[in-house]
């Protein structure tokens, strides 16, 4: 047989995870002139976009607007979705493999780290990542229960994901109802009882990890104040010699800015407070039943070795009453039985996206990794697009060496046009998972997701369980 890139013999690859790096990933392939190619992407939800969806904060549409980027890469010749499906329950990697050329892993980081305090196990302490889903109707969260009776809420992180916790938990009702937040979350959020939400962060104010506009808009919150302590944006001597030497980036410089700013400002007793705190870690969860305060230790910045600036105990302790507590304090991937994986990190090993054995070094032929199962979670969405054109441009390499496998599925027969292609996956899931999710049918969801937010003058009210999307799927696309 030719080589794979051809008329007669199309470049075929499987993607697994359909959010922002599956999607440019995509891209990447089939925009190849030079190359005749068939791109399958494959979820396990029947929803594509991954946290475009289920991550971004329903009050940031501007940001969703990408989805229409990954809509016109669906509508090139040769791409296919299929929703709904899951790697290691309906299919194989090593089903995978025997189908496509390569197969591009692009399905994120699925847990979150753990703080490895006393209490972390208490109710009432969870993950933002969870918190997330729940409010945005993710299947898997939606019967989540985050009790918001509470006075004060503890948020554990400086990143992004920890300012849109924050500000989600002081939105007004009338700003919840204008998002597509999920109904059950709008009923939660618009009547609790938080009034305090403290956003701790380990280091200080040069090193949070924030990005300005997500820190600009704390500021700018219609029902709370924002509260920082003069005394908590004094630079340490590590931190000084580090913006005098001018080795802190220019986003870290303008959200100190932002932050002197904040503690200046007099507060106009707003119903709600979100109190930014700085060289400051969680030691302990406090509680019987529940979680009922968070013991807090201070610390101190110097320089490592390396020039890296690093916080440790000073033995100081206060303790913050609390009934909640979300932790956002990075993530991590997990394994796929049949690949390789690095446990430590948890992501796929990889040279420039291409995978390889770690206990021989080999690369592995047809494996390639994408996004944050690549690289760790690290970047914002648009990162993708140059992490894909790497790993794409690894796997292009490949082909161009004639390092791809062949196919070693059979032959399908019982397709009329698909006849020529390897083993047809559509039959392969029609066995096994006959709900699974075209794009058309995906487009039906979306299509009735809008319909129910219209009368209510928002975006989209969405589906929160799986049985409903497909329900969608069917009555809006009867052939799928």
């Amino acid at each position: 047989m030719s080589q794979p890139g051809t008329r007669s013999n199309p470049l075929r690859v499987a993607i697994v995870g359909s959010g922002p790096a599956g999607f440019y990933a995509a891209e990447h392939i089939l925009k190849q002139e030079a190359v005749e190619s068939c791109v399958d992407v494959f979820d396990r939800l029947p929803t594509p976009f991954g946290l475009v969806r289920a991550g971004v904060a329903p009050d940031h549409p501007k940001i969703k607007s990408v989805i229409r980027v990954y809509e016109k890469t669906a509508a090139r010749e040769g791409f296919r979705f299929f929703g709904n499906v899951e790697i290691g329950r309906d299919l194989t990697a090593a089903e995978l493999s025997e189908r496509y050329h390569a197969v591009i892993y692009a399905y994120g980081t699925g847990t979150d780290r753990r703080l490895g305090i006393p209490g972390e196990e208490l109710p009432g302490s969870h993950s933002a990542t969870d918190f997330v889903a729940w409010y945005n109707a993710h299947p898997d969260f939606a019967g989540h229960e985050f009790r918001l009776d509470c006075e004060r809420v503890v948020v554990i992180g400086h990143g992004n994901v920890a300012a849109d916790v924050a500000r989600m938990l002081a939105l007004t009702r009338d700003e919840l109802e204008l998002t597509d937040t999920a109904d059950h979350a709008i009923e939660a959020l618009a009547s609790s009882g938080v009034r305090e939400i403290v956003v701790l962060g380990r280091r200080g104010p040069l090193q949070a990890a924030f990005t300005t506009p997500e820190v600009r808009e704390l500021g700018e919150m219609l029902d709370a104040d924002v509260i920082v302590h003069p005394a908590e944006v004094e630079l340490d001597a590590a931190s000084s010699a580090a913006l005098t030497e001018g080795q802190v980036e220019p986003t870290k410089r303008r959200n100190h800015d932002l932050f002197t700013d904040f503690s200046a400002r007099r507060p106009e007793g707003k119903p709600r407070r979100i109190v930014l705190r700085f060289c400051a870690s969680p030691v302990e969860i406090l509680g019987s039943e529940r979680v009922e305060g968070v013991v807090v230790g201070r610390n101190e910045l110097f320089r490592d070795e390396g020039g890296v600036i690093r916080a440790r105990d000073t033995g100081e302790r206060e303790t913050i009453e609390a009934g909640l507590v979300l932790r956002s304090i990075g993530y991590l991937g997990l394994g796929i039985e049949g690949l390789p994986f690095d446990e430590r990190r948890g992501v796929i090993p990889n040279r420039a996206g291409g995978g390889f054995d770690p206990a021989s070094g080999e690369p592995v032929p047809g494996l390639y990794a994408v996004g944050w199962i690549k690289r760790g979670p690290s970047g914002v969405i648009g990162t993708n697009k140059k992490d894909a054109g790497e790993t794409v441009a690894t796997l292009l390499a490949d082909l161009e060496a004639g390092r791809l496998p062949e196919l070693s599925a059979p032959a399908s027969t019982s397709e009329g046009s698909e006849a020529a292609q390897p083993a047809s996956i559509k039959e392969l899931l029609a066995r096994r998972t006959p709900e699974a999710v075209s794009f058309s049918g995906w487009q039906s969801i979306d299509a009735a997701e809008q319909e129910r937010g219209r009368p209510h003058g928002r975006p989209r009210v969405k589906f929160c369980n799986v049985a409903e999307m497909v329900e969608a799927m069917r009555a809006g696309d009867p052939v799928g």
